[in-house]
Formats: C-alpha cells, sequence, structure tokens
C-alpha cells in the first residue's frame, strides 16, 4: 500500500525538472531567434547606456574644452567638436533623447491608434466612412511633410517632436489596428458572446483587444526604428529638437555636415550609433513578428 501511495503520488506531483524555466525558454528563444536576441542585447546595452548616461559618458555633454576638433585618442575616444565637446559622450546622452522620444512617441500613439482602428471597424456605416476618408487624407500627404508642417505650425521643441511623431504613428497605426479587427469581428466566438447579452464594451475587451494584441505589439515594436530615424531626419533638417540637447540628428546636421572632411568622427559617430539601434530594432521587431504572428511574416 505504501509503494501505491508512493507511486500515485509521484504520477500526481509534477516533474520540475523536465519544464524549462524562465531562463531555459530565453535560451529556446535565442537559439530559434539568434538575429532577434542579439538586437535585444544591443538594445537594452543602448538603454542602459542612455538612463544612467551620467556615469558612462566621460564628460559632461555640453561642457567646453580647450582641445577643439581633436581627433579620436585615448581620452577622448570618438574625438572632440568645434567647441571643444566629447562626442562620445554627446552620442551617448543623444542616445537618452533619442530613446526616449521614440518611447513616448510610440506609446502615446498606440492609444489613439487602437481606439480609432478598432471603433472603426466594430461600429461601421457613416462612422466607419467618415474616420476612413480622414486617415487617407492624412496618408495622402509624404510622412515627412506631414511632421515638418506639424513642427511649422507648433514650432520647435521636445514634446512637440513628440506630438508630431504621436500623431503621425497613429494615424498609419489606426488602419492596421482596423484591419485586425475586421478579421476577426464576425468569428463565432463574438457572435456566441453577443447572443449571450455581452454589452459592445465587454466584446471589445474581453475578445477583440486580447485577440489583436500579437498584432499591437508587432507593430509598435517594428514601428519603434521608424519613430527614431524619423526623430533624427527632423532634427537633421532643422525641425526637430534645437541645441544645445544633445541628439543624433542634431549632432549630424549641425555637427557632422561643416566638418565632414576636416573631422569626419564628428559625423561618424552619431551615424554609427544611429545605424546599430535602428538595425537592432528592426530585427527585434522581426523576431516578435514571427514568434506572435507569423501571418505577418514578410512585411513591415
Amino acid at each position: 500500500m505504501a509503494f501505491k501511495a508512493t507511486a500515485q503520488s509521484a504520477i500526481d506531483s509534477p516533474v520540475r525538472s523536465a519544464s524549462p524555466g524562465r531562463l531555459g525558454k530565453l535560451a529556446h528563444l535565442a537559439r530559434k531567434k539568434p538575429l532577434g536576441a542579439f538586437g535585444a542585447v544591443v538594445m537594452i546595452v543602448f538603454v542602459l547606456a542612455a538612463v544612467f548616461a551620467e556615469l558612462v559618458a566621460p564628460f559632461p555633454p555640453l561642457e567646453h574644452g580647450t582641445v577643439r576638433l581633436a581627433s579620436p585618442s585615448s581620452e577622448h575616444l570618438a574625438g572632440t567638436d568645434q567647441f571643444g565637446r566629447d562626442v562620445l559622450s554627446r552620442v551617448v546622452f543623444g542616445a537618452r533623447t533619442s530613446l526616449y522620444v521614440g518611447v513616448v512617441a510610440t506609446v502615446l500613439s498606440m492609444i489613439p491608434a487602437v481606439l480609432i482602428g478598432i471603433s472603426s471597424a466594430f461600429f461601421g456605416g457613416w462612422y466607419d466612412y467618415l474616420l476612413q476618408r480622414f486617415v487617407d487624407t492624412i496618408q495622402a500627404l509624404p510622412g515627412l511633410v506631414l511632421l515638418i508642417t506639424i513642427l511649422v505650425i507648433l514650432g520647435p521643441g521636445l514634446w512637440n517632436v513628440i506630438i508630431a511623431l504621436s500623431f503621425n504613428r497613429a494615424i498609419v497605426g489606426s488602419r492596421v489596428m482596423r484591419g485586425a479587427t475586421m478579421a476577426i469581428k464576425n468569428e463565432i466566438y463574438i457572435d456566441a458572446a453577443r447572443a449571450i447579452g455581452a454589452t459592445n464594451m465587454r466584446l471589445v475587451l474581453r475578445h477583440l483587444l486580447p485577440n489583436i494584441a500579437p498584432t499591437i505589439i508587432v507593430v509598435y515594436s517594428l514601428g519603434f526604428g521608424t519613430v527614431i530615424l524619423s526623430e533624427a531626419s527632423l532634427s537633421f533638417l532643422g525641425y526637430g529638437i534645437p541645441p544645445p540637447t544633445p541628439s543624433w540628428g542634431g549632432m549630424l546636421a549641425a555637427d557632422g555636415r561643416s566638418y565632414m572632411f576636416g573631422a569626419p568622427w564628428m559625423l561618424w559617430a552619431p551615424t554609427l550609433a544611429l545605424a546599430i539601434v535602428i538595425f537592432a530594432v528592426n530585427m527585434f521587431g522581426d523576431a516578435v513578428r514571427d514568434l506572435l504572428d507569423p501571418r505577418m511574416r514578410g512585411t513591415g
């Protein structure tokens, strides 16, 4: 009897050694998507550098030095600019600016995009028609032209750049959210929930939103890199974050172009940082897309 009880308890108890832990799952995902794992690691490194910029950067970003336009050396790894400021320190603090704009603009754009997309597809009729004609009108303008137009009206500044980028990404994202909602709003489980008396709010919160959540994550993980690149483009054209706040696009515009041949390190340092981050974000976004929504593979 004791043997039977022991055997039964062994069967009933979960075999913990056979189930992989969280670290094991992460290792499995890393092996399955090595480029995505590499992108995630690079993003974490840049985020940590941006958060702890005061500890990482060797010099204050606005500190004027006595040695101007110095080439890379052991003291200034990426050289100095025309004011004697350490280029590497400005790149590190520029990461804080660019990543902050990217995160905030992405989050702020997600909310109206989801609201507009779901409500447009769910209610349909004239409401959907009017919203989609508005979206079509806005999307008729090239994205950069729309951003510049908004910033000409609002003026320069960090939060004005964030508002412009959020508006642009919300318009683009709302169309995707509408398509995702249209694909599932006529499913059998939606009709069944409506038949037993579920309200529209309950249908959206309990059925529609959870089912399009993977699409939301995929779209905005891929769109994060676009936001960072758009901010750099605006700063490069003189419509972005005004100096002396360090930003990668601003460094390319105000510093890099004027000294492209005499001090090329002023150009390649922010360019390299921007290229690495965009590559890492895209690799991570591709991996997230393939894992959460393989149907979207090859899009974006």
